[in-house]
């Protein structure tokens, strides 16, 4: 049960009491996800695994076993590499921006004038630039390269060590 106050004309009661909300029958939808699932992630499956390599800011590289239609903010994100994406994927900022290997550059869809507009904020544009949400997996482009550029426009101090 719980109380609260009444104002009937100019005289205030208190302690009136109302019914409480078990009868009611309210019901909440949870849902929960485990920690490994969470996220834009895809488990490939058996036979049609793809492949990237990210090639790190200190030229180290690093390859991943991803699904078609992963993107790759998505793919840097899961795998914990130093990619922003500040709006989420929605191809409102350049934060992902990646450098893609020239092999693989004309394989890719040609990019959207929204795309192209992002890309003019990049940081150390190039001529095989595109946005790291702006690329999803598929087999024409399996076990491309693609290299992080050395600072973003949302700079962290992390950049500079």
């Amino acid at each position: 049960m719980f109380r609260y106050a009444v104002r009937t004309s100019n005289i205030i009661r208190f302690n009136t009491v109302i019914p409480s909300f078990k009868n009611l029958n309210l019901k909440a939808n949870f849902a929960t996800s485990s920690l490994l699932n969470h996220g834009h992630l895809h488990a490939p499956k058996k036979g049609e695994e793809l492949y990237i390599t990210f090639v790190l800011k200190d030229g180290s590289q690093k390859k991943y076993t991803v699904s078609e239609g992963d993107s790759v903010l998505d793919i840097a994100q899961g795998n914990n590499l130093d990619m922003e994406g500040a709006c989420g994927g929605s191809c409102a900022c350049s934060t992902c921006h990646v450098i893609v290997d020239p092999e693989f550059y004309d394989k890719l869809e040609e990019p959207t004038d929204d795309e192209d507009d992002m890309l003019d904020l990049a940081y150390g544009l190039t001529e095989t630039s595109r946005l790291g949400c702006c690329i999803n997996m598929n087999k024409d482009i399996n076990n491309i390269r693609v290299a992080l550029p050395q600072m973003t426009r949302n700079v962290k101090s992390s950049d500079f060590e």
